[in-house]
């Protein structure tokens, strides 16, 4: 029995709760984390688990019956970029095919363990299609709620996987409060806000350690909107560092697109209270986030990796989309915007000769034919 076992903690409000309470938020609606854990060494991965599970050691408390459709163990691809020497982490590889399906797994599982058999999600396509899949294999009703301009590819797969999808007229954020909404009446289980989530995503920290022979690189860029891989990497690396596996922790370099990019401009404004930006339409749509919920947490993990921040251009996307698929890499424009910053951080030397540089490619092409479609015709 641990000491003083996992809490929900309510950092901005100095509030705490009970691991196995059934919520998602605190009583002053802010965002919930967990407790710092101590991480684990290589001793405890449990290598004859081909998924992210493997990690289930450095999880806050023990999933019984974990849900798992192969999650995790993705590749990583040395290529040349510019004039630097990368490492695309292909998320696409998941099950639903992006990243969403980490998050997905763990929380599902807890959730499923908690004795949730119904919930209800807000997304932009590819959380949903991934909770809609882990629900599916759980036995839990899923209810995805997705704006109108969704691609109709990731709708296709939360509808598929047998989740009711119902679409929201306006933006991303008016598809958030609806789904609030309804909450009242169905479990709200939004990537974006449960903390369990983001236990998945860390398994992103972990197996980057483990590919790199348990070893850190020394910077990250991750395509980001409302952050949970940004915050999943945080959480891994910094356990790691609690657990002496690594020496310091990686720079989180954050790319979004010029379009949308409260991060950004929130970021060089040095401040953590959101920065209001100009919003226009953009084709990386999984990051068309204009309020990011963890916003202050997103911020502290950057600036804790000594990382930074950039806008790319929807020019530059689509170059970045072209140049990918020249390798023979067919990323969807979300996740093109963080090979596009590559140059950007080389040029501002935040990437410096001879380090070692991983590049998240969070989801597929497939998942966005139209605008594939677009690009390349």
């Amino acid at each position: 029995m641990k000491i003083n076992p996992p809490k929900y903690i309510d950092e901005r409000f100095g509030l705490s709760y009970p691991i196995d309470d059934l919520r998602w938020c605190s009583e002053r609606g802010a965002p919930l984390m967990i407790t710092p854990l101590a991480g684990i060494t290589r001793d405890d991965i449990e290598t004859k688990k081909r998924s992210l599970w493997r990690y289930q050691a450095a999880l806050p408390v023990e999933i019984h019956h974990p849900v798992s459709l192969g999650e995790g163990c993705t590749p990583l691809v040395e290529k040349r970029w510019g004039n630097a020497d990368v490492l695309f982490k292909l998320e696409w590889f998941n099950p639903t095919s992006s990243f969403k399906d980490r998050g997905a797994a763990v929380m599902v599982s807890f959730l499923a363990q908690l004795g949730v058999k119904e919930l209800i999600e807000d997304s932009s396509g590819n959380g949903g299609a991934a909770i809609a899949a882990f629900c599916a294999a759980a036995g839990v009703n899923a209810k995805i709620l997705a704006p109108d301009s969704t691609s109709a590819g990731k709708l296709l797969q939360s509808r598929s996987f047998g989740a009711e999808v119902q679409g929201v007229p306006g933006s991303r954020q008016a598809t958030e409060q609806e789904a609030l909404r309804q909450s009242k009446h169905t479990f709200y289980a939004s990537h974006n806000w449960h903390p369990f989530f983001l236990q998945g995503t860390k398994s992103l920290a972990y197996e980057i350690w483990e590919d790199l022979g348990f070893k850190a690189p020394d910077n990250i860029i991750i395509p980001t909107g409302a952050g949970s891989n940004v915050l999943g990497c945080d959480i891994g690396f910094c356990e790691l560092l609690a657990a002496g596996q690594i020496k310091k922790l990686p720079k989180l370099l954050i790319a979004q697109p010029t379009n949308c990019s409260p991060i950004d401009a929130t970021f060089k404004a040095g401040t953590c209270e959101l920065v209001a930006t100009e919003y226009a339409p953009t084709i990386a749509e999984g990051t068309a986030i204009r309020s990011p919920v963890r916003l202050a947490e997103v911020l502290s993990a950057i600036r804790r990796s000594g990382g930074d921040t950039i806008g790319i251009s929807e020019d530059e996307i689509i170059r970045a989309v072209k140049k990918l698929a020249a390798m023979g890499l067919f990323a969807e424009p979300t996740s093109s915007t963080a090979a596009a910053a590559i140059d950007a951080f080389t040029q501002r030397g935040t990437i410096k000769p001879g380090e070692t540089t991983v590049v998240i490619l969070t989801g597929s092409g497939l998942k966005a034919s139209a605008m594939m479609n677009e690009i390349f015709n």
